[in-house]
């Protein structure tokens, strides 16, 4: 299953997430990316898509009454990786009060966008998003890693691909976000001249 860090305007990618939590590591996240990112979540996140899978035989289905572990333990992770954002924005929860402030951060986070590319941003405003930005998908990319290191071996081909996929997508997100930034502040440039023109053309007599 993919959860994704929802953010309508900037899309994040999103890491996926562990179908089935481990017996005994029960999956109660107190808080997340979209991601996405992410995922995106990976916020990102929304976004990142399946991979193809080639076709496998069918497997038996499971012994009525025995539990599906998974393998990754969530609990384990969240130890090792306690500031990681995918927690607060990609992490499985049913939790309505996490789930509300996913929806306000989302929320927030789309209206700062907008302000960037109208162009009505302050500097300190662009570079605050983008930061944010860039610390979900190098948290996305770290929690992904992790996962792959210490369970890729155990976890289905197709999980396995999904986790390398959505690091290979927060990479080129990483990639572009240099240059995304130099363009919003340019556009912020043009608006603040044009804006001073409009002033100095209302003093003229």
């Amino acid at each position: 299953m993919l959860l994704f860090v929802r953010q309508p305007a900037a899309p994040e990618v999103a890491t996926p997430a562990p179908a089935t939590a481990r017996a005994d590591a029960p999956v109660t996240p107190s808080a997340p990316s979209e991601p996405p990112p992410g995922a995106a979540a990976p916020t990102a996140v929304a976004g990142s898509g399946a991979v193809p899978d080639a076709p496998r035989a069918p497997e038996p289905p499971p012994a009525e009454g025995v539990p599906q572990i998974h393998p990754v333990d969530l609990e384990a992770l969240r130890a090792k990786l306690p500031d990681n954002l995918y927690w607060e924005l990609g992490a499985p929860t049913k939790d309505p009060e996490v789930l509300k402030r996913r929806e306000d951060d989302a929320r927030r986070w789309n209206d700062l966008y907008g302000k960037v590319l109208s162009g009505s941003a302050t500097e300190e405003e662009v570079r605050q998003y983008y930061e944010h930005r860039r610390r979900v998908s190098e948290d996305f990319i770290t929690f992904a890693a992790t996962v792959l290191a210490e369970y890729g071996e155990q976890l289905p081909e197709q999980e396995r691909g999904l986790y390398e996929l959505s690091i290979n997508m927060h990479r080129t997100r990483l990639a572009e976000l240099p240059g995304q930034e130099q363009d919003a502040l340019a556009r912020r440039q043009v608006q603040e001249q044009r804006r001073e023109a409009w002033r100095q053309g209302q003093q003229t007599p």
